[in-house]
């Protein structure tokens, strides 16, 4: 299908997100890649990650952008050859980009079960304010995304989802949280945003400069 959702956060912040629908060949019949990534599809396994590996390829023709604008560095990190910040993400159907003159990460996650029994590998003094109640598992998963996000835009080796990022407590209603990393003597501050699409949780970080 075509472009899912568009959300415009601010004149500088744009989001995208594709449902995927198309086949492997459909997407790769409407794409153009550059020779590192042609070579990375074909290394890939997994047909659903192929599939979003090239929905992603859509969304940047959409933001303006081709295969040919963006680079990745020694870590893994995408860039854009223009300055603009740039977050990928996809889960299952899902993929989505973020892209802003600001310091931003993005992650997408379907809400699950199964994030209840990993929850202590990631949470800490978030257990403070969850309630085992209908709510749990979205907010874990916001939690989750939130501190994936953050992970993206630092990109650091050795931060700890657990030790180091901390979502302070929050309500889904307003959709907004306030996170902090303390890593190596290096304390940032984040403002995260989110929101819930078909049952999966979008997540976006902006870093604070303060």
């Amino acid at each position: 299908m075509p472009l899912f959702k568009t959300i415009s956060f601010n004149s500088t912040t744009q989001i995208l997100v594709w449902k995927i629908t198309e086949s492997y060949q459909e997407l790769l019949d409407t794409v153009v890649l550059n020779e590192k990534n042609s070579i990375r599809l074909a290394g890939m396994k997994s047909p659903l990650h192929q599939r979003a590996f090239l929905s992603v390829r859509k969304l940047f023709h959409l933001a303006g952008y081709t295969d040919f604008d963006l680079y990745y560095d020694e870590f893994g990190k995408p860039h854009l050859k223009d300055g603009k910040h740039i977050s990928i993400t996809h889960s299952h159907e899902f993929s989505a980009i973020i892209l802003s003159d600001e310091t931003v990460g993005i992650d997408m996650e379907l809400q699950r079960d199964k994030i209840i029994k990993i929850a202590d590998k990631f949470c800490d003094s978030e257990f403070q304010y969850l309630i085992d109640n209908e709510e749990y598992i979205r907010k874990l998963t916001v939690i989750w995304g939130a501190k994936e996000a953050i992970f993206k835009i630092r990109n650091e080796k050795g931060i700890s989802f657990k030790n180091h990022i901390k979502v302070n407590a929050f309500d889904l209603e307003t959709k907004e949280a306030i996170s902090e990393l303390h890593f190596d003597r290096l304390i940032k501050n984040f403002k995260i945003y989110f929101e819930e699409i078909e049952g999966f949780t979008l997540v976006y970080a902006f870093q604070l400069n303060v």
